[in-house]
């Protein structure tokens, strides 16, 4: 496994090797000796093509994500929002593909969103924390302040993601 930095302080590209044969292919997904974090709490979800989540945040009980898509391809995103961050606010943006076996880590005091790029886009989370309904909050996907380059223009999106923050909002209310 090779770990990529980048322009974000703590936030990981994890590039895995993929062993294949005629039968099809192996891969390791997570070494706890590259990425030494208590991950108590996995998630899968499934998404169509144009599907976007996000961007979440668990504010009062942050999570660090270690984020693979294990089929079909999305367009990864992590807002900085740790306050005292000299890239508070500033952005990340990767594709991740099955077609790869690259994952992403996202430390506690990110949001977080994907866009789905491909109909069946599987993506695999494992989490620091456990879900919290209310300490749940999200960040409007396209605010400008943001300045994020998404690959679609209108997204499928949750009426909850819908009626997310604006990022000033979200300054605003902290």
């Amino acid at each position: 496994m090779q770990v990529v930095k980048t322009k974000i302080k703590d936030l990981l590209i994890i590039k895995k090797e993929t062993f294949k044969d005629e039968r099809g292919f192996l891969r390791e997904l997570y070494k706890e000796k590259i990425i030494s974090k208590k991950f108590i709490f996995e998630i899968i979800s499934k998404s169509k093509k144009d599907v976007l989540r996000g961007l979440h945040l668990q504010q009062k009980k942050p999570q660090g994500k270690y984020v693979t898509v294990l089929n079909g391809k999305a367009f990864d995103v992590a807002v900085d929002l740790r306050k005292n961050s000299k890239t508070f606010g500033q952005h990340f943006s990767i594709i991740l593909s099955g077609n790869q076996n690259v994952s992403f880590y996202i430390p506690p005091g990110f949001a977080h969103g994907f866009c789905a790029l491909e109909n069946n886009t599987i993506v695999h989370y494992k989490c620091t924390n456990y879900r919290d309904a209310k300490s749940e909050l999200g960040i409007l996907w396209n605010d400008p302040k943001l300045n994020i380059n998404w690959p679609i223009k209108k997204p499928i999106i949750s009426k909850k993601d819908k009626n997310n923050l604006s990022f000033k909002e979200y300054i605003n209310q902290k």
